[in-house]
């Protein structure tokens, strides 16, 4: 009955944020203005599309207990990879986006091969200097392909029509939408699967896989290539949705966000990471609003100065998550629902559910 309703729910959910394009509903204080106009529906792709790109790090990091320092890599793959196919041939959008992500996928193979050799802070080091490697090359402009710090603007020629323009904003965000489906569904499909199952094994005992006959080297592989290719589909949703390429995207710090974000929601839970982007996304967005506003102008300067920075109150907040809310919120949520079923701990006390032991932690 729990799984009906919460299948139920979630349908519902996803009709409603389908409709939202649709209807004039005002959010203060969340959404800069109703739900129809163009830059709320452009706050609410770039939502979905991270949420989507923190649900591929989620499947690396939640299900394999891989910490990798480099998956902007292979978002900045998707990005530029179709920026500089579309500006450099004639080929239509969905060739194009065919051709990005074999590319993509053979990327992942190369470093998830070369990474894997290695465990723990070694495979987090080597990840990152793959990243590094990465935006090196995008801000050195080899080629006069990339546009260096200036970023790559994207070339309309072979894009539909429909998806391009402020006017066509509906239609980018409902294809993030799809995107999040497809991402969110593509991970609950692994996550059951048998090689799933396996990496979660490898996740709490390597030694003990192989011992059973298990191939370690080989899961942990396939969930990496996995996991790079989605974030290189989402990045070229992103590049759609943004009509350029910025070398921000491929740059360590924004992995490192991608980890704050699956923190924040909760290690190992699908929707934690989901959630926790989106509150992400939205602080991130709406913070630099509230940091220049005149009620904040207007504070003694002990408070002003503070509430003038907004990575000050992003950190904030994940600093209280971490010490209040240990699991993150999806942690929070299901020890709130433990202490309503009979027979439950009362006090809600006890480990948080699904935090993994990460490859990359240091013991």
């Amino acid at each position: 009955m729990n799984r009906v309703t919460t299948r139920l729910g979630g349908l519902a959910l996803l009709v409603l944020l389908g409709c939202l394009p649709l209807l004039a509903i005002p959010v203060p204080g969340v959404l800069p203005g109703y739900t129809y106009e163009p830059g709320t529906l452009q706050l609410l792709a770039l939502c979905w599309l991270t949420a989507a790109l923190a649900l591929s790090y989620h499947l690396l990091f939640g299900v394999a207990g891989l910490m990798s320092f480099g998956h902007a890599l292979y978002f900045a793959a998707g990005i530029y990879g179709l920026a500089i196919v579309l500006d450099r041939t004639d080929v239509p959008l969905l060739p194009a986006a065919a051709l990005v992500l074999v590319g993509g996928v053979a990327l992942a193979f190369v470093v998830g091969a070369i990474s894997l050799r290695v465990t723990g802070i070694s495979f987090a080091m080597v990840t990152l200097a793959f990243a590094q490697a990465g935006n090196v090359l995008v801000r050195r402009d080899q080629g006069d392909l990339t546009g260096g710090e200036e970023g790559l603007a994207l070339a309309t020629d072979g894009v539909p029509a429909a998806l391009v323009g402020v006017v066509n904003t509906r239609n980018l965000y409902w294809l993030a939408l799809v995107v999040l489906l497809l991402v969110y569904l593509v991970v609950l499909w692994i996550e059951r699967s048998r090689a799933g199952h396996v990496a979660a094994a490898v996740r709490e005992n390597e030694v003990r896989v192989r011992i059973i006959g298990g191939r370690p080297y080989l899961t942990k592989l396939v969930v990496f290539v996995l996991a790079a290719s989605l974030a290189t589909v989402v990045g070229m949703a992103y590049l759609l949705l943004q009509s350029g390429a910025s070398p921000a995207t491929s740059t360590a710090d924004f992995t490192l966000t991608l980890l704050v974000m699956v923190v924040l929601g909760g290690v190992g839970s699908r929707w934690g990471a989901v959630v926790g982007a989106v509150l992400y996304t939205l602080l991130d967005q709406r913070l630099a609003e509230l940091a220049h506003s005149e009620a904040v102008a207007g504070l003694p300067a002990v408070l002003r100065i503070p509430l003038s920075e907004p990575m000050f109150l992003l950190g904030t907040c994940f600093v209280l998550v971490v010490i209040f809310l240990p699991g993150g919120l999806a942690g929070a949520a299901e020890r709130l629902a433990a202490r309503r079923r009979p027979g439950s701990d009362p006090d809600g006390s006890g480990p948080a559910p699904g935090v993994p032991a990460p490859e990359g932690a240091v013991a």
